[in-house]
């Protein structure tokens, strides 16, 4: 059970007891998170970043950790996202191991780690935990809050709770609600983890850890954050080398294998499995359709109040397809928002924000130009 905690990180000390959505509650928890640029005397210039599954609070270097962050090239001066004109806040997610309190903490009332006594995690408590840390910065509206993925679900069930609380969103690759064909996705890659023997219930130890589990849960995510596109123009059927040992007969023989075994490993050893299934298994239960009568998605986002609102995505993105983003647009310029809708056409599926800076970066950039 390990923690993996950026040099720059700075921590929040929740509410104590935070109550979860599901039930239950944490006491003596707390949230991750950085910062860039400097707060206007108004404190009205501030940003705030909800990341997906996996990303840390560090999106970029900083005076307290100078190691690229995973954003690097959208968030600086002079960037998409300018830090000499916005004070930036990255939060990581509540339940992760990066910083935030999660399955792989210490539970101050056992001493032990957590594990699978940590209470029910859902999108919700994570928004809950983000908008404490805002608060805490001593900011009452946020000029806008950005939502990478998962954290394009936190953005929304954080501004339907705190009406007021951002002049703007950027929904990027994110969703208002889980569809099937990914929660069947995350659904294998759980059940990967959980059949390891290694996983042995969740109590597992660095020195018998459930790495098979987790690579193939990584694997099987990296296919899905791609597109098949990308695949044929970057491995083709180009095949490795080597012949295949002996002993290994039906092993690594395609480059794309090989590139999916080594980013797997390069993972397993740096995210919990038990924060993972918590956090995977948070994003198939949110439905921001569950606070609208009737169960109807469009009317949820319409309760959502915005100035203005941006939602991308990449027309090759199969685990949040596009369709999803148009219904956020649509849903929060019904609510009275100025929103759009913007489809770039990047070959690189639902990580192309993470990547294809071509596309992504004169979107955010022009919207935050405008406000």
């Amino acid at each position: 059970m390990t923690e993996f905690i950026p040099p720059g990180t700075r921590w929040h000390a929740l509410s104590s007891p935070f109550p979860m959505k599901r039930g239950g509650a944490l006491h003596g928890a707390r949230v991750a998170y950085e910062t860039w640029g400097t707060l206007s005397p108004a404190r009205d210039n501030a940003i705030l970043i909800v990341t997906g599954l996996s990303p840390d609070a560090h999106a970029a270097s900083s005076a307290l950790d100078d190691t690229p962050g995973w954003w690097e090239a959208m968030l600086g001066p002079g960037k998409a996202i300018d830090t000499t004109r916005w004070f930036v806040v990255c939060v990581n997610s509540l339940g992760s191991c990066k910083g935030s309190t999660g399955p792989a903490s210490i539970d101050p009332a056992t001493g032990q780690p957590y594990r699978l006594t940590f209470p029910d995690l859902s999108i919700e408590d994570g928004a809950a935990a983000a908008v404490e840390v805002v608060r805490a910065l001593g900011i009452e509206r946020l000029a806008c809050v950005v939502g990478n993925s998962m954290g394009g679900m936190t953005a929304l069930a954080l501004l339907h709770a705190n009406p007021g609380i951002a002049r703007s969103h950027i929904n990027i690759s994110g969703s208002a609600q889980a569809l099937p064909f990914s929660i069947a996705i995350r659904s294998l890659q759980r059940e990967a983890i959980r059949l390891d023997p290694l996983w042995n219930g969740g109590d597992y130890s660095e020195n018998a850890y459930p790495e098979s589990g987790m690579r193939m849960a990584r694997k099987l995510g990296v296919i899905t954050y791609r597109s098949a596109l990308e695949w044929d123009g970057r491995f083709g059927r180009v095949r490795l080398e080597s012949d295949r040992p002996d002993e290994e007969p039906f092993g690594l023989e395609f480059q794309v294998e090989s590139y999916l075994e080594g980013h797997a490993r390069r993972f397993v050893r740096r995210f919990d499995p038990n924060c993972y299934l918590y956090l995977s298994r948070s994003m198939d239960w949110f439905d921001l359709a569950e606070y609208a009568a009737g169960g109807d998605v469009l009317q949820a986002l319409a309760t959502i109040e915005l100035d203005k609102a941006m939602a991308i995505g990449a027309t090759t993105d199969i685990l949040f397809p596009l369709q999803q983003q148009e219904q956020i647009a649509s849903g929060l310029r019904a609510g009275g928002a100025d929103s759009s809708f913007v489809p770039l056409p990047s070959p690189q599926g639902h990580d192309a924000f993470l990547v294809d800076f071509a596309r992504f970066d004169p979107a955010v950039r022009g919207f935050l130009a405008g406000l």
